[in-house]
């Protein structure tokens, strides 16, 4: 027996949690960049430069996570989610 197209076992499928994303980027983004600026007050130029990296990472996730939010609220006319959804 074959299902129909677009009728899926367990429901619809699951949806990125775009707006937890962007919340725990920026959460990364502040603590590896106050833990960078530490780093390199107490004098350790190695690990401030891994966590400066680390929080040029997590602002660039930040920035594309904040591009596909805005295109998923263009696709869908301006809905907006939750901070789960």
């Amino acid at each position: 027996m074959t299902r129909p197209r677009g009728d899926l076992p367990f429901g619809p499928p699951a949806h990125s949690a775009l707006n937890l994303r962007l919340a725990l980027a920026l959460f990364g983004f502040v603590v590896a960049g106050g833990a960078a600026v530490a780093a390199f007050v107490l004098g350790r130029v190695l690990p401030g430069v891994v966590l400066a990296a680390v929080a040029v990472v997590a602002l660039g996730n930040a920035a594309w996570v904040q591009y596909r939010r805005r295109q998923r609220r263009r696709a869908e006319h301006g809905k907006r989610h939750s901070l789960f959804e």
